[in-house]
């Protein structure tokens, strides 16, 4: 911090022409709520680009927004000073830190007390802006406000030179963990793309395509113009699908989707959503949307210009939802569940976008249409591996719930047989030694067929070590913990990798990989960490977080880490998603949200939101003995050499605590 005031000193001395920026404009004002109590308000209008950063900011960042109120005789001041809307968060690269900042307009809020009609509240608030080129130096603004008046008052222009020192990046408010969430945007729209060529195949689609392409060739006259109207029937397609995943986070909100990824409540709607899109696929029942509506686009569609193609684009959609509509919900359930706010509509881009371009590509290229295989029965069996692989899917969101709630219902090894039975069934099914009863006969297996059944039966026989207790580091994340395995080839009382149950508290509910004996009190572990004067590695994790487990499995397990968390370290995992009830004098109401605590996983979220203002897992934080950071805290990464050096600032930490305290 006295390296960036000293830049900022020198140059403001270079800089004493350079043009005058003023990003944030104040007004203040007061309300009357009650008799003698009243609400004085500070706006901040912050120009476009720019950002003022909040009053709770950790030291040795930037400086907070703070308010100096001089005292004044008959005026007492209420509690502290509020701010609304709250504090958007991100991880700021120049600072190497999380901060939290506003846009666009803040409202900060002191509540006063006075029976003087005539009291002024005078002081001053200080400040500090930032934009993605440039940090203004803090800046004082003096205020004069009478109480008993609501009248705004423009104090006046308050001009700071700009120092220019160097780019200062933000992260999207949405990104807790940039890491993490940039893995699971990606995904979403690699699983988006995937299942939208998967949909191309379903036989309410692929047979459309060469009708669809003849339509544009007769109605457009010429193949330039053919194209034109491809193109514009495929960015339709791209367009009501996106629209479809902006609405669903219109409709849940930001916050809502980042609770949906390690609720148990949502995980189990999930589950019966996924089971009841399976047997749809596999042909149970079909989903279907009401004629009427259908029928209606249809008719629009016949209006011709760029509104007739968007409806006739509107009418695919709506026709091909029998055989697309699970595959749609499938993907929508995946995006809400990985909690970030782009996830939808990111979905529907990548589904859209490979949905849309083989109509616009067969378009452009009609004779490629005469490479493609006939429709047939081939197309009915594209809809029941989609169906199995969604049944499978739906068997990790049960885990989920059954981890959370402690059920004991879906052990690893039982889980491992459900899905050992999936798969073995679609080899066989690939393989046509077994047929559903619409299904055509297999005479022949086609080449492709044939080697996705071997692919199949080899990803079975992965599985099948797992039930003795192999750890299966490849899918490891998908899976129930080994704590959970009922059986073992060991004969030991504990399943192979978790720490048998200690004394601390909670650790009947919870198990450590690796034989890590862990403490799952947060006051408990850092208690103990002070008595022997080790580092505490913070391990915020989840029963439904996929990436903590691919952490555990791939990152914890090698050697060198794990001989530093086992000897080194007092590790502390907080499980936010846990639902073991507190004791009512445990419950308490969130500082942050607002929100009742209830379970042991609600304290632990509040807990990291308060503390790291994240709510991402997997979070890793490491604590000198003293409870000081002692490192940046670091989310998914699967690299070893740079969590082993995280791990080694701590291990470091605590020696220089140690020797200060030999020298005292």
């Amino acid at each position: 911090m006295k390296k960036l005031i000293l830049l900022w000193l020198c140059l403001f001395t270079l800089q004493a022409f350079a043009k005058i920026d003023t990003p944030v404009h104040w007004k203040f004002a007061s309300t009357k709520l009650d008799q003698n109590k009243y609400a004085v308000s500070f706006t901040a209008d912050i120009d476009k680009g720019w950002h003022l950063y909040s009053q709770f900011l950790k030291s040795g960042g930037p400086v907070p927004t703070t308010f100096k109120f001089d005292k004044t005789s008959g005026l007492a001041l209420v509690d502290k000073v509020t701010e609304k809307p709250e504090a958007l968060s991100g991880f700021d690269q120049s600072f190497q830190m999380i901060i939290r900042y506003h846009e666009h307009q803040v409202m900060f809020t002191q509540i006063v007390y006075t029976k003087d009609p005539a009291a002024h509240l005078t002081g001053s608030l200080n400040y500090m802006v930032c934009s993605g080129q440039k940090c203004l130096p803090p800046s004082d603004v003096s205020f004069d406000i009478p109480v008993n008046s609501t009248v705004v008052q423009q104090p006046g222009s308050h001009s700071v030179q700009a120092n220019h020192i160097g780019q200062h990046t933000l992260k999207s408010p949405s990104v807790k963990a940039p890491s993490n969430s940039d893995h699971s945007l990606l995904a979403i729209f690699l699983a988006g793309f995937v299942g939208g060529l998967a949909a191309f195949f379903l036989p309410c689609i692929y047979p459309m395509v060469p009708l669809t392409v003849s339509f544009f060739t007769k109605r457009s006259g010429t193949r330039s113009q053919g194209i034109k109207t491809a193109i514009i029937y495929g960015l339709s397609i791209i367009a009501i699908y996106v629209g479809l995943g902006l609405l669903i986070t219109a409709i849940f909100g930001a916050s809502a989707l980042n609770e949906a990824a390690s609720s148990a409540a949502f995980n189990l709607l999930f589950f019966v959503i996924l089971v009841v899109f399976a047997l749809s696929f596999l042909g149970a029942f079909e989903i279907t949307l009401p004629s009427f509506f259908v029928n209606k686009m249809d008719q629009k569609s016949e209006g011709g210009g760029w509104i007739g193609l968007f409806f006739m684009a509107f009418t695919l959609a709506l026709v091909s939802f029998s055989c697309t509509g699970p595959l749609i919900g499938t993907l929508l359930v995946e995006a809400v569940s990985k909690g970030t706010y782009l996830g939808p509509a990111l979905g529907m881009f990548g589904f859209s976008l490979a949905l849309a371009l083989p109509f616009t590509a067969f378009a452009i290229f009609p004779s490629w249409l005469k490479a493609l295989p006939k429709s047939g029965g081939w197309l009915n069996s594209v809809k029941i591996v989609l169906g199995l692989l969604e049944l499978a899917l739906a068997f990790k969101y049960l885990t989920n719930v059954d981890l959370a709630y402690h059920w004991g219902l879906l052990s690893r090894d039982l889980f491992l047989v459900i899905w050992i039975i999936i798969f073995g069934v679609l080899a066989f099914y690939l393989l046509g030694k077994i047929r559903l009863s619409h299904d055509t006969e297999v005479t022949s297996i086609p080449l492709f067929r044939l080697l996705l059944a071997m692919v199949t039966l080899v990803f079975t026989l992965y599985l099948v070590p797992g039930l003795f207790g192999a750890p299966l580091k490849g899918i490891s994340g998908w899976l129930p913990p080994q704590s959970t395995q009922q059986f073992a080839l060991t004969g030991s009382g504990n399943a192979p990798g978790t720490a048998p149950s200690t004394g601390h508290k909670y650790a009947g509910l919870f198990h450590a990989p690796d034989n890590i004996d862990a403490f799952y009190d947060y006051e408990e572990g850092l208690a103990y960490a002070k008595k022997i004067n080790k580092p505490v590695l913070l391990d915020f994790t989840g029963w439904s977080c996929t990436n903590c487990r691919k952490m555990e499995a791939s990152v914890w397990s090698d050697p060198e880490v794990l001989k530093r968390i086992k000897n080194d370290y007092v590790l502390i995992s907080l499980y936010v998603d846990d639902r073991t009830a507190l004791s009512e004098s445990e419950k308490y109401t969130s500082k942050v949200s607002a929100k009742a605590i209830n379970t042991l996983g609600q304290k632990w979220s509040d807990l990291q939101e308060a503390q790291y203002n994240t709510n991402a897992q997997p979070f890793y934080v490491v604590l000198a003995p003293d409870g000081k950071p002692a490192a940046e805290p670091r989310a998914f990464d699967l690299d070893i050499k740079a969590y082993t050096n995280f791990l080694d600032q701590g291990i470091n930490a605590a020696k220089r605590t140690s020797l200060t305290q030999n020298f005292n």
